[in-house]
Parts: C-alpha cells; structure tokens; sequence
C-alpha cells in the first residue's frame, strides 16, 4: 500500500470515529468508549508478546484514559449503587493496566478485557425503549 493510499485510510477512519461521536447518542458513546479501550488491550497484548514495550505501554495509557472517561460520566448523585460499583470497578481496572503495565503481565489485561465485555454486554442489552427514556431526562 502506498503511503498516500494510507494516509486516505488513516483520514477515513479519523471522519468515520468523529462522525460516529457527532452524531451518537449517549448509550453509543459509551459503546464506542468500551469498544476503544478493548481495541487497545487487544493490541496492547500484541505488543506485550512481541516486546514492543513502548507501544504497549502507550496503548494501556490510552486504555486508561480511556475508562477514566467512562469514570467520569458517571452520575454518582442519580446512580445509586450501580453507578457506585461501577466507580469502583473502573477504578478497580484503572490499577491493574498501570500494575500490568509495570510488570509486563498479560494476566491483567485478560482481567480487564473480561470485566469491561461484561459491562458492554450488559449495556449493549438495555431495551431502546429505557434507552430513549433515560435520554430525555438528560
């Protein structure tokens, strides 16, 4: 591939990514979030057994800035116990990206993928009608 061929690819999928989140309602934003940051891990992992150390921890720094996004939307005040679960648990994977990228552990990395699968099966299940609900009360 050429590199102006891939330079076209590369702004693609820049205007793809911007144009999902521009018009994205908020359930698929997180999805979005939850599909970026196990993209990464997924790569991230790559590089941890290929021993492209600084790629790697680049990656888990993006995967963490990316779930302290997630953190951060959060509505601690409205949420109740979910949304306080969920602070911690995020926090909770936050630790152990920073502790797996320390030790070069891919241990840590399954442990997350797994953890955040679980929540995006679980977003991905909630019903378009409570989905609409939830967004006019935005």
């Amino acid at each position: 591939m050429s590199a102006y061929t891939g330079n076209k690819l590369a702004a693609y999928s820049s205007v793809a990514t911007h144009g999902g989140v521009a018009a994205g309602d908020p359930h698929r934003l997180v999805l979005m979030l939850i599909d970026g940051a196990l993209e990464r891990l997924a790569m991230a992992r790559g590089c941890l057994e290929r021993g492209d150390i600084a790629q790697k921890a680049a990656l888990l720094q993006r995967t963490v800035s990316i779930i302290a996004e997630l953190r951060a939307s959060l509505d601690l005040s409205r949420g109740g116990a979910l949304a306080t679960n969920l602070d911690d648990l995020y926090d909770y994977m936050e630790r152990q990206l920073v502790r797996a990228n320390s030790e070069n552990r891919s241990a840590g990395l399954d442990e997350v993928s797994g953890l955040l699968n679980e929540i995006r099966s679980a977003w991905a299940a909630v019903p378009l009608a409570l989905r609409n609900s939830a967004a006019r009360q935005l």
